[in-house]
């Protein structure tokens, strides 16, 4: 059977990539090919970049209202779509089927409050800033900006940025993950049954070059990146050589405490969901597990008890709670993680090593990890390991949380359980990340916060989504104004 090769979509068409060059897609469950994709080059970029520019005028003199009217039927179509792409999802991706819907839901949610922007994009006035002088400011659309974002989430990184840079009136390049592009193609399928104008939005395939052609590109106004931290660093400093705007979303190192007066059974679902949700394969998993004091006996047989009662399996099957993890090559990376901490002197207590699934022997699966005795100078403590790998640390009190959470390198979020109001307040008020969990696992900040973290997990100055976001996608003009 011939398996599907992966057009680019540029000015309105599906185009063969300008590359000869391709890479292979697989089904994480099954380790199967399903697709290729062509890796492609700046020739490429040059197309989709032309497209966009050709374009800008005529969408940027697009009233705003008239721009969001796009994104109206954008949403509706992508919900009359909705279960086939958190199936493509999941299919390319590996995690729960629930987990993927969750997921299109969160992209839809961006498209919902991108629509505000006949509030959100508006700038503001001063008249008589001097004697019959006025002042205006007016937020105005710059030209071209990009996305390049990550595998482990084909779905809706993307659309942390593209909704607002077109919604404002710029134009927009996708440059999915080599290693998981059906879904994408997928929704832009959808994007050109709505029809948008020509050259607004294009999506180009491929790997080290055609990121290097968009940070280099002179046309380019702006990128926006989500993935590892040395990837994000060099981002920053390339799109800082060019004098691009940029917002560089690195990677993290997620500190989960509880608390002695933390109600232990009540936060065990979302403590679960939290390390092992997609595999741990998100900037917002929980890595560190810690238990404060005298609880800490408890906490790790209740939560050893619940990570044992998980179903590990394909994602397609509505009763798994984790899926394989993204690759062969990244299950090696995690493997050799777990070895390291056995190496350094941790002590494991569930070992997902030689995890298998009778039905899919072929696939990506590490299964459920939990360290303990874990120092913080240990590499498992201390690096990004972006797998089902759970690091237990005992510190005593909030004092030494606090300093468990600001020596990591990451600040991307920590979360901590309490019963106490003043806890809370405390941690909230000491730590440095940016995204803070009370009683929840996962800190995740709806469409209308802003996403990002402090530190090595963040490079630039806005952060994705938000209303903040306008102010990355536009240039405030500053009018002043006299008649005589």
């Amino acid at each position: 059977m011939t398996l599907p090769l992966m057009k680019n979509f540029v000015n309105g068409e599906w185009i063969d990539s300008s590359s000869t060059t391709t890479g292979d897609v697989w089904n994480p469950a099954t380790g199967e090919k399903i697709a290729s994709v062509p890796y492609g080059n700046r020739e490429d970029v040059d197309k989709a970049v032309k497209a966009a520019k050709d374009a800008f005028w005529d969408w940027r003199t697009t009233p705003p209202l008239t721009r969001a009217r796009y994104l109206f039927r954008l949403k509706d179509a992508f919900e009359e779509n909705f279960e086939e792409i958190a199936r493509v999802l999941t299919t390319e991706q590996g995690k729960a089927v629930d987990e993927a819907r969750g997921e299109v839901r969160r992209m839809i949610e961006n498209i919902e409050h991108a629509t505000g922007v006949t509030t959100m994009m508006t700038g503001y006035t001063l008249e008589d800033i001097a004697k019959n002088i006025d002042c205006y400011g007016h937020r105005q659309p710059l030209g071209v900006f990009a996305a390049i974002v990550p595998y482990n989430f084909p779905g809706m990184v993307a659309w942390w940025f593209l909704p607002y840079a077109l919604v404002s009136g710029n134009t927009f390049i996708v440059k999915p993950s080599e290693q998981v592009p059906m879904t994408q193609t997928k929704i832009f399928e959808i994007i050109e049954e709505v029809g948008f104008p020509e050259g607004v939005v294009n999506m180009i395939h491929g790997s080290k070059d055609v990121v290097n052609g968009l940070l280099d590109h002179p046309d380019i106004k702006g990128i926006s990146f989500v993935g590892s931290t040395p990837t994000a660093k060099y981002i920053y400093q390339r799109c800082g050589a060019t004098g691009k705007r940029v917002q560089a979303l690195g990677g993290a190192k997620n500190v989960v405490t509880i608390m002695p007066d933390a109600n232990i059974d009540a936060a065990m679902p979302s403590l679960i969901t939290s390390f092992f949700g997609c595999a741990g394969q998100r900037c917002l998993s929980g890595s560190i597990l810690a238990p404060v004091g005298d609880i800490a006996d408890e906490v790790k047989e209740k939560f050893i008890a619940a990570t044992k009662a998980m179903k590990i399996g394909s994602g397609l099957d509505e009763s798994v709670a984790m899926g394989p993890v993204g690759s062969a090559a990244h299950k090696e990376k995690i493997l050799g993680f777990i070895n390291k901490g056995v190496e350094e002197g941790a002590e494991l207590l569930l070992d997902g090593r030689n995890f298998k699934v009778d039905e899919y022997p072929n696939g990506f699966f590490v299964g459920p990890t939990i360290f303990d005795n874990v120092t913080p100078d240990m590499a498992i403590c201390s690096e990004e390991i972006f797998g089902p790998v759970v690091s237990i640390v005992n510190p005593k009190n909030l004092d030494e949380v606090v300093e468990l959470v600001n020596s990591r390198q990451y600040a991307n979020a920590s979360c901590i359980y309490t019963q106490s109001g003043a806890t809370a307040r405390e941690f909230k008020y000491r730590v440095n990340p940016s995204m803070i969990g009370v009683n929840i696992g996962i800190a995740a900040p709806m469409s209308f916060f802003p996403f990002g973290g402090y530190g090595s997990s963040f490079m630039g100055d806005i952060k994705g989504h938000g209303r903040e976001i306008f102010q990355f996608y536009t240039d405030m003009k500053v009018v002043i104004e006299r008649w005589f």
